[in-house]
């Protein structure tokens, strides 16, 4: 049985415009992939980064990098309205003819964007994000994980004079940088979502690939899910996660080795969740460990392998808003059997190799 119908029970079948205390925590591990810049807008910018203690029981405070919250869910936002505009799933406003549209005023307030980021209309309605992010941490210290690198601008014959007028180019520039390799350890909350909502969220998660500045030319970011939590409350947060994952990885009275290994950061951060679990007032959580964590990955990857499941997807998504109750569970329904059908395939694709 898929891994994801097995918890189904856990999130709503149908949208509700109440909160009924449904929380998907998401233990997230991003690593950079190529050199990375968070910084606040601007050239000349450094870093954006927070002192804050190393751990703890390793107490120092360090200087970590941030990766704030809008430089995360505005990417995966995006990479999610791309694959609606794609499928045709971004609508008109009722008496406005603009396409639904980031930071336009057209928000079409019934898409899975929408409804699931939010949206603002002045003087018109407005839907609350139910995705409750914060900053990432970087897991090592700045002095470890940022450097800084010289570039300049040539003109087109190659050097740095101008053609006509032999004056010197005064385009030189230093611009900081973060590391590939270097890991941020982030906690998304999905609040209230059904079925449909957490698979969106989810593919838009491992798709995304390029964040923070000038992501044309870099930015590279691979996202892996280390957990899921499933309870009636908020976990716990982000800070809390990367100092008790530092705690676990720093040897006695000596420095870390950069880069650290996937595998040492995933066992720790999943150890890390365990520990901090126990200290959530709330009801016994529901916990899906890493090797879960892998088949949820897995199953969502299948999904979006196929056009017509993804279109399946979005649709009956788009059905669990309807105001019909019956209508929105035979949507629950049929999603349910589209992840069961994925996990059959895909244990028939294994059986060979067993």
């Amino acid at each position: 049985m898929s891994i994801l119908v097995q918890h189904a029970n856990q999130l709503l079948e149908a949208y509700s415009n109440y909160p009924v205390g449904r929380y998907v925590g998401l233990v997230l591990v991003r690593k950079t992939q190529s050199e990375v810049l968070f910084r606040t807008e601007g050239a000349g910018e450094d870093l954006t980064k927070e002192f804050v203690h190393a751990g703890v029981t390793n107490d120092t405070p360090i200087f970590r990098v941030v990766m704030t919250k809008r430089k995360q869910t505005a990417v995966e936002r995006r990479t999610g309205r791309e694959l609606l505009r794609e499928h045709q799933h971004l609508y008109s406003k009722q008496g406005n003819g603009g396409i639904c549209s980031l930071n336009t005023g057209t928000s079409c307030e019934r898409c899975i964007d929408c409804m699931v980021y939010g949206y603002a209309v002045g003087g018109g309605g407005a839907q609350k994000s139910r995705v409750l992010t914060e900053d990432a941490y970087s897991l090592l210290s700045t002095t470890i994980v940022a450097g800084k690198r010289t570039g300049n601008a040539p003109y087109d014959d190659g050097t740095m004079r101008h053609p006509e007028t032999n004056q010197p180019s005064q385009a030189i520039y230093t611009d900081p940088y973060i590391k590939p390799e270097t890991h941020f350890l982030d906690v998304q909350t999905l609040k209230d979502v059904t079925f449909g909502e957490v698979v969106y969220v989810l593919g838009n998660l491992l798709r995304s690939t390029r964040y923070g500045a000038v992501s044309s030319r870099q930015g590279r970011m691979k996202n892996r899910l280390a957990a899921l939590v499933f309870s009636d409350c908020e976990i716990f947060s982000t800070l809390e996660l990367t100092q008790q994952v530092y705690d676990r990885l720093k040897p006695q009275d000596a420095e870390l080795d950069f880069p650290l290994r996937d595998t040492d950061v995933m066992r720790a951060t999943w150890e890390a969740t365990q520990a901090l679990l126990g200290k959530v007032w709330g009801l016994e959580p529901v916990i899906l460990g890493p090797e879960e964590a892998t088949r949820v990955e897995q199953e969502i990857g299948r999904v979006y392998r196929s056009r017509e499941r993804v279109e399946s997807l979005l649709s009956l998504t788009e059905r669990g808003y309807s105001t019909d109750r019956t209508a929105a569970q035979a949507a629950h329904n049929e999603l349910v059997a589209l992840l069961e059908q994925v996990a059959a395939e895909s244990n028939g694709q294994e059986e060979p190799n067993a």
